[in-house]
């Protein structure tokens, strides 16, 4: 359970399935347990969907031809040798360097696509930032890409955004929900009825999004 300078209790399923409580300040123990008791239906029956969305995750391999994905596209995977740089995207391909897969020790190459993915993203989500959060009405004070866990952004109480490395594998149009969901939260901290209002001025058709991002999410992994 989480307390914070909040309105109202909110009970979120985060990306590892894990049950997360954020709750007033305010709110005691048996308060925050009689919210609990009430949604028990919902809990089980979002855990379950988790289960059956995250069944399907995607284990990929660091070979010829295997599949990446960036802006929801797949680019297939080269081992080159004589590459400068770690990872790079060319003529419409991944192109790894061969020797941090020699071993069969796959972090090297992990850590190398984590790093091409942070580099797009502080260019790409930073110009998405700055686009929506006048039509937001807000002024973040920064951006800041990096892994965060079971998480796919977070906006500090400073007003800094957080985005996961693992948001450039989705589309256009789910990054651009995912900024505008963290840009909102500066207006409203949980996601009570004025948050989603805010959310719906901006982006309209956010349902579909959200959906693609809950039902594929488990998919955009390296």
């Amino acid at each position: 359970m989480i307390r914070s300078q909040r309105a109202t209790a909110d009970i979120v399923i985060e990306r590892d399935g894990s049950v997360v409580v954020r709750a007033p300040e305010w709110a005691d123990d048996d308060q925050v347990a009689r919210i609990v008791r009430s949604k028990e239906y919902w809990i089980y029956k979002t855990l379950a969907e988790w289960r059956d969305l995250n069944a399907a995750a995607v284990l990929r391999e660091y070979k010829n031809g295997a599949a990446f994905l960036y802006l929801g596209r797949a680019y297939r995977l080269s081992l080159v040798d004589g590459q400068d740089a770690p990872l790079q995207l060319k003529n419409g391909r991944f192109l790894l360097r061969r020797e941090l897969v020699a071993a069969g020790d796959a972090r090297l190459a992990k850590l190398a696509f984590q790093d091409f993915f942070r580099a797009k993203g502080r260019l790409r989500l930073g110009d998405r930032v700055r686009y929506y959060a006048p039509k937001v009405g807000v002024e973040p004070l920064g951006v800041e890409v990096k892994e965060l866990g079971h998480r796919w952004a977070s906006c500090s109480p400073g007003g800094k955004l957080h985005f996961h490395w693992k948001c450039m594998m989705a589309p256009q149009t789910v990054i651009d929900y995912i900024v505008v969901h963290e840009l909102c939260h500066l207006h409203h901290r949980d996601h009570g009825d004025a948050f989603w209002n805010e959310v719906d001025k901006v982006l309209p058709d956010f349902r579909e999004r959200k959906e693609w991002l809950r039902r594929q999410g488990a998919a955009l992994e390296v």
